[in-house]
């Protein structure tokens, strides 16, 4: 029976198997920081053409637009530990083929291009089973626990620590970084591999029809489920219009912090800071706020506070004010982010988790570029129009979604079959 927002019930431990999986994501996410930070400190050493850098960054995300709906495939076709473990143990060699083409002084611009673009297209395969793993070893109603713990240890890891370590050991020698990049993915391939059957995927059956289908012509089944779903629909595109607003308004956000606000180049990092500092927030009060709320309003809530916050830190270009507005806009995104992830993982039938997620993944992410170009079109002529625009654009296309975002039921609350058909 359905629950109300205020009796939810004393929600159930994770479990040993999410905390295998939780630490799996923990190394794993320690090899994506460091690879993250070395990558572009090695490009740097081997060449100062800029465009060789923007090319550098573009092969970290092109992956995502060519490969995020093949390995979705490859995660509902195979043993998802199998596909966590594999994704992570050919990083750690890649890591170690870094380690040798540094070590032999072999290692050129090319090689590196050729490294990262490999690196992004493992990521979009681990990044898919260990999205669809989490509904397998938790309850309905942890979900949204469970994602906050995994995005609160990826911000700690990737920003807190990462960052640091990798910049302060890749000035002793770039060779220790790289050895401790391949050591956390090495780990995280073990820790997958340890992980209990409920957590392969196999336990969703599969139908007899979809058994003998080529894997060619799975590239549309995503797009068939979330096109059919008219909640899931709704939500993908209001996703990819919101998410290509606030890719224009963040596109030059280092030219507004340090030529608006005058925030001094030493201390830039100090201000991305507070978008960590909200991030960390977000996810201690995700899971309350869904429960006093209800998901749905929670939902529309996150999506106010980062839209406005955008909007406030354009409005009134000033150090303080946009640093905490900064802090906002994180809560807003990582409370979003959580609930639509939880309420996906929980709408999705367990075998067709990984091409739903690709498709997803693949139309938001693939909008990003424009929205970055549009927005530094916009900072051209402002540097705080893209905040102000941005934000005005994706407040106004709330307004009238707003009663669909409200009504947004709890992941609990959602009947995908899975249940039905085990």
């Amino acid at each position: 029976m359905s629950t109300g927002p205020g009796d939810r019930g004393t929600p159930r431990p994770l479990g040993p198997a999410f905390t295998n999986l939780f630490t799996a994501n923990l190394a794993s996410s320690l090899g994506d920081g460091i690879a993250r930070t070395a990558m572009p400190l090695l490009a740097a050493r081997l060449t100062h053409d800029p465009l060789a850098i923007a090319i550098l960054s573009a092969m970290a995300l092109l992956p995502w637009l060519l490969f995020a709906i093949p390995a979705g495939i490859v995660v509902d076709s195979v043993d998802r530990r199998r596909a966590l473990a594999v994704a992570d143990g050919v990083r750690a060699l890649l890591a170690l083929a870094l380690c040798a083409l540094t070590l032999t002084g072999s290692l050129t611009i090319g090689w590196l291009f050729a490294v990262i673009f490999v690196y992004g297209a493992l990521e979009t395969v681990y990044d898919g089973a260990a999205r669809a793993v989490v509904p397998s070893v938790v309850g309905r109603e942890n979900l949204s626990r469970a994602n906050s713990r995994i995005e609160a240890g990826e911000l700690v890891v990737q920003t807190f620590l990462s960052g640091p370590f990798t910049s302060v050991l890749f000035a002793v020698s770039v060779l220790i970084p790289l050895g401790v990049n391949a050591a956390a993915f090495a780990l995280a391939a073990v820790l997958a591999v340890l992980l209990p059957r409920v957590a392969s995927g196999r336990q969703f059956a599969r139908p007899e029809s979809e058994e003998t289908v080529p894997w060619r012509r799975q590239f549309l089944d995503g797009l068939r489920f979330i096109w059919a779903n008219r909640m899931l629909r709704t939500l993908w595109l209001f996703s990819t219009f919101t998410g290509f607003w606030i890719s224009a308004a963040t596109a030059t956000l280092v030219l507004f912090a340090l030529d608006r606000l005058n925030v001094p180049e030493a201390l830039f990092g100090v201000f991305m800071l507070t978008g960590a500092v909200g991030g960390l927030l977000g996810t201690a009060v995700t899971a309350p706020l869904a429960k006093r709320l209800g998901s749905g309003r929670a939902i529309a809530l996150g999506n106010v506070l980062l839209l406005a916050g955008l909007l406030v830190m354009g409005l009134v270009p000033n150090v303080w004010v946009a640093s905490a507005m900064w802090v906002v806009v994180t809560i807003g995104v990582t409370v979003w982010n959580i609930l639509v992830m939880s309420l996906r993982q929980a709408i999705i039938p367990g075998r067709l988790l990984g091409r739903v997620h690709g498709t997803w993944r693949t139309l938001l992410w693939g909008a990003t570029p424009f929205g970055y170009f549009v927005g530094g079109l916009l900072a051209r002529i402002d540097l705080g129009a893209p905040f102000v625009i941005g934000g005005a654009i994706g407040l106004l296309a709330t307004v009238p979604l707003w009663r669909f975002l409200v009504s947004l039921p709890n992941p609990e609350d959602v009947d995908n079959g899975d249940e039905a058909a085990a």
